[in-house]
């Protein structure tokens, strides 16, 4: 595939063969954001786990200290107070059997994050098989199956994110903007990571923390040394 001239003047800036330290990570990361618009950094985190096995399982919520920079849409399904509370704490779209129709119907999908009343998941679990696959069915485990709805839209208006394992036993997660700078970008990071080392299940075995990643967008990955999650870690336990 071929690679773009921003892309190759920003693989110049980063060392492939190099384990960075977090500080010089971040600050190598936001000098290869070199597109038109403001990119969204992410991290990419391979655990010593196997997903198959229910005891191995890594997924979890967390509200980034500096947000993620994005403007969150959040739909929610509620009825009487809980509805009109999402509402007032700022919920784009509020419903029941009418959203359930307007998803199934006309393939609605224009917000980020999807909560829920507990009363109104055997409605909303009809919505499985279109709104799992994009990540996006309601879970008491990140907090969007919740009583208190408008605590959980003011998380995720405030930067609410939810790591879990892909089948290859990586979490992606965005971490915020180039824009927001390299110190910010390592609070959000340090956040995230501090989640997922204290999620360490039981039964894993071995080197916790296998390898990290970031990357902006558009630019190059940045290797960063996993020897420091280790530490991390072996302390928890």
């Amino acid at each position: 595939m071929r690679k773009g001239k921003k892309y190759i003047e920003s693989t110049k800036i980063v060392d492939r063969s190099k384990l960075y330290d977090t500080d010089e990570a971040f600050d190598t990361v936001v000098k290869t954001a070199k597109a038109k618009f403001d990119e969204t950094v992410e991290v990419h985190v391979k655990l010593g786990v196997d997903s198959r096995h229910a005891d191995q399982q890594v997924r979890g919520a967390i509200v980034l200290p500096n947000g993620t920079g994005k403007n969150v849409r959040v739909l929610v399904f509620a009825k009487g107070d809980k509805a009109q509370a999402a509402l007032d704490a700022g919920a784009e779209f509020v419903g029941a059997e009418d959203l359930v129709q307007r998803i199934q119907k006309e393939n609605f999908f224009d917000y980020d994050v999807v909560i829920a009343s507990p009363d109104m998941m055997g409605l909303v679990g009809r919505l499985g098989r279109v709104l799992g696959p994009k990540g996006l069915m309601p879970n008491p485990k990140a907090g969007t199956v919740t009583m208190d709805v408008a605590k959980a839209v003011n998380e995720a208006k405030a930067g609410k994110i939810e790591y879990r394992l892909d089948k290859t036993n990586i979490i992606h997660c965005p971490i915020g903007k180039a824009s927001f700078g390299e110190e910010k970008l390592q609070e959000n990071f340090d956040t995230l990571m501090d989640a997922i080392v204290k999620a360490k299940p039981a039964a894993a075995k071995g080197q916790y923390v296998r390898s990290c990643v970031v990357a902006t967008t558009m630019g190059p990955g940045v290797k960063i040394n996993p020897a420091r999650f280790v530490a991390v870690a072996t302390t928890e336990n």
